[in-house]
């Protein structure tokens, strides 16, 4: 959060009004994602940087751009006269999020300053669905070769060599992990560190961004350890139940498992 707001100094008012203006009782509501603290804090303002023909990037943002197999953050931009649907999330040169805007959707200026609201619904599908599979891959045994997030139904393709498991047992083993409430929770490592352990790295087709020098690890307590930059519930209680709903065959080894949350 402090990478976020720059700094100490930036960050010690922010979460005192946002403290106060949203009910928190106390500290720990700051930091978690489904109260209302954490909502108000997705919807404070930004300064527009950038205007493009595509949509706007702002000083500081929580919305997601489309990435390792997670769809990017909808929502609405709010300015003093104006409001446009942002439809879409991306990333851009420079670290920068594009908030992609409907093509008639009127514009901010540069200098401006927005809110930027997240469609709360949407991303938490999202995280329960991210998480889920994190779970899955942790159930199944083989190689992950692709996989996506999405609000209704989410994959993930496995190389797998000798028996396939069935969507009956998918569906129980999974379940059976989520109603223990692990805790999911964030770790670091270094780029040196992830080189050398390959493990780490579970989805063939998508690589961690390297580069920056350090990498985030998504734990799931006892379950599951693995790269990932998306977003994610902070328990597993938090998803629910999901239901393995096929299996599709997708070549010799691979297999395709699609879950929904039910």
């Amino acid at each position: 959060m402090i990478k976020y707001l720059g700094s100490k100094k930036r960050l010690l008012p922010v979460l005192g009004d946002l403290f106060s203006r949203s009910g928190a009782s106390t500290a720990l509501d700051l930091f978690t994602g489904t109260t209302r603290v954490a909502r108000e804090f997705k919807q404070r303002g930004g300064i527009v940087t950038a205007v493009e023909d595509k949509g706007v990037r702002l000083d500081r943002t929580i919305f997601y751009p489309t990435g390792g197999g997670q769809p990017g953050d909808s929502g609405t931009l709010l300015w003093d006269g104006g409001q446009a649907k942002i439809v879409d999330s991306l990333k851009a040169e420079g670290g920068d999020v594009l908030h992609v805007l409907a093509p008639d959707a009127p514009r901010p200026a540069v200098g401006a300053r927005v809110r930027a609201v997240l469609d709360w619904e949407r991303r938490y599908r999202h995280m329960r669905m991210h998480t889920a599979l994190h779970v899955m891959s942790a159930v199944i045994k083989g190689n992950v070769t692709g996989g996506q997030v999405n609000t209704d139904k989410s994959r993930l393709d496995f190389n797998l060599d000798g028996e396939v498991p069935t969507k009956e047992w998918v569906t129980e083993e999974i379940n059976k992990i989520l109603s223990t409430d692990r805790a999911v929770t964030a770790q670091w490592i270094t780029d040196d560190e992830l080189t050398a352990r390959p493990e780490l790295v579970k989805t063939m087709s998508v690589r961690p961004p390297m580069g920056a020098g350090r990498v985030r690890l998504l734990s799931i307590d006892g379950v599951d350890l693995q790269a990932c930059g998306g977003t994610h519930v902070a328990r597993t209680a938090e998803i629910g139940r999901v239901e393995c709903t096929k299996i599709e065959n997708k070549g010799k080894m691979n297999r395709r498992f699609i879950i929904a949350l039910v």
